[in-house]
């Protein structure tokens, strides 16, 4: 079956087909329409077998089709083979009713338009965001974990028993310490982290199996160009408060390098990853107020920064196009399924590191690296309004997110902070430098130049707005 394509994208077709040799495993016409599409493997392909000459004569005949057309080749290509699809179903398939009218199309087009579909979105996000992970995963299940399993059964029998077969203080406090391997590499990444990141995963799951989320990409299309992005980034960008450091690696799935570079900056800089989140929001839900100024903040830096990103940085954008497939109930089996699946992967890599961060931070004790670094951390500290222990988080956090937000929440639960502090340090960490995994995920998508240029600009931005916001709020005598 040969699809006949509009004019200009034929024409296309033949001239590139006229440059390529008939020595490829498909023929000349498949392999024109991949480079058409953007194949950035078969142009190498092509440059390998023929010459750097002819792959530089084929990408100037795109270039100069793509000025050509009012919208770009590779949305004609698909425009028309998507009209062939329909015209195919409709020959050899019988609906007994127009789809479009039922519960799954109504609620569609409900979610898609930006009157209604912006209200259903604060809706998803306060229940399956604040009241699920936050109030529910970061509250009640990690009260329920860590308070009274954990603290109440399991940590004193495991404390009692190291403390009564290992002699030496200094080797009981690799496992007893604050940090040490029980309180930090078993109680913190399994009564704090997992219930936190499990309801995430579950939410995410329920969102991604209902078909919500291609129209949520729909809704924010219009909202992502002005940061230089466009719906399609929603899938990075969303999966970032899952992982950040998983989500760099789907930045490959936006279109120029232009948008992943951007979209890498603003993973790095503004979005919590699901234990951070959640630890935060369980935490400044006792501050109701302060809950709210950290989601603005963190709105209009990611939005700012983004702004300015999209003026600085080379390059046109893209343009966005998705299919969106029909509203159904969730199945209860995909969503176990995915849960599980991605719980499992993520402990895979996460307990490993608790207990290595936990051997790391006991030798960094014993040496009194720690310490130095703090001190030096002190003028920032003040500049911050925090106290002198906060810098421990910082430190912590740069070794991975979770670390610092089980800090944030270890102090926070003792009353050491009081409610600017919280929302001071909430905002700082969430801004600040990424995890050592994910800078080495940066590192390794957008080079090591790359990598260091956002560090260089995420470190003094943090501490910038951090220090912003705790004058401001206490030359106001704001309390929270």
């Amino acid at each position: 079956m040969k699809i006949d394509y509009s004019p200009a994208v034929e024409q296309t077709l033949t001239d590139i087909c006229s440059l390529l040799e008939d020595i490829y495993c498909i023929t000349p016409r498949s392999i024109a329409l991949l480079l058409v599409q953007g194949d950035e493997q078969m142009l190498e392909r092509v440059r390998h077998i023929q010459g750097s000459e002819r792959a530089e004569q084929i990408r100037e005949i795109i270039h100069q089709a793509s000025h050509k057309l009012p919208e770009p080749l590779m949305m004609s290509v698909m425009r028309t083979r998507q009209q062939m699809a329909s015209k195919i179903c409709a020959d050899v398939m019988t609906l007994p009713q127009d789809t479009r009218s039922g519960w799954s199309g109504r609620i569609g087009r409900l979610c898609n338009q930006p009157l209604t579909g912006i209200p259903i979105m604060l809706i998803v996000l306060y229940f399956g965001l604040y009241k699920f992970v936050g109030v529910f995963g970061g509250g009640y299940l990690v009260d329920l974990l860590e308070n009274k399993l954990f603290g109440q059964h399991i940590n004193p029998v495991l404390n009692g028993w190291i403390n009564h077969v290992i002699p030496w203080p200094w080797l009981q406090s690799l496992f007893t310490s604050e940090y040490g391997l029980i309180p930090l590499a078993l109680t913190y990444s399994i009564a704090l982290i997992m219930p936190i990141v499990g309801t995430f995963f579950f939410m995410f799951s329920i969102l991604e199996d209902s078909g919500y989320l291609p129209r949520l990409a729909m809704l924010i299309d219009r909202l992502f160009k002005r940061v230089g992005l466009n719906g399609r980034s929603v899938i990075p960008i969303i999966l970032g408060f899952g992982c950040d450091t998983m989500a760099t690696m789907v930045t490959r799935v936006l279109e120029t390098p232009r948008e992943r570079l951007i979209a890498t900056f603003l993973l790095a800089l503004a979005i919590p990853c699901s234990a951070q989140m959640g630890v935060f929001v369980a935490v400044l839900s006792t501050h109701p107020g302060a809950l709210l100024l950290w989601s603005l903040i963190l709105v209009c830096v990611f939005l700012f920064t983004g702004w300015l990103a999209s003026k600085v940085v080379p390059g046109e954008a893209s343009s966005f196009h998705m299919e969106l497939p029909s509203m159904r109930w969730p199945s209860i089996g995909n969503i176990l399924a995915k849960t599980y699946s991605r719980m499992y992967w993520y402990f895979l890599e996460v307990l490993p590191l608790f207990f290595i961060a936990s051997v790391v931070i006991w030798l960094a004790e014993l040496a009194h690296i720690f310490q130095k670094v703090a001190h030096m951390l002190q003028p920032v500290m003040h500049l911050l309004g925090l106290p002198a222990a906060a810098a421990d988080i910082m430190i912590f956090g740069f070794f991975r997110r979770d670390f610092g937000a089980a800090g944030l929440y270890h102090m926070h639960q003792k009353n050491l902070l009081d409610g600017v502090q919280v929302l001071v340090i909430a905002v700082t960490l969430t801004l600040f430098l990424p995890c050592f995994a994910q800078f080495m995920m940066m590192r390794k998508e957008r080079g090591t130049k790359t990598a260091l240029g956002i560090a260089a600009i995420i470190l003094p931005l943090s501490i910038g707005v951090g220090t912003l916001l705790n004058w401001v709020l206490r030359s106001l005598g704001v309390s929270l």
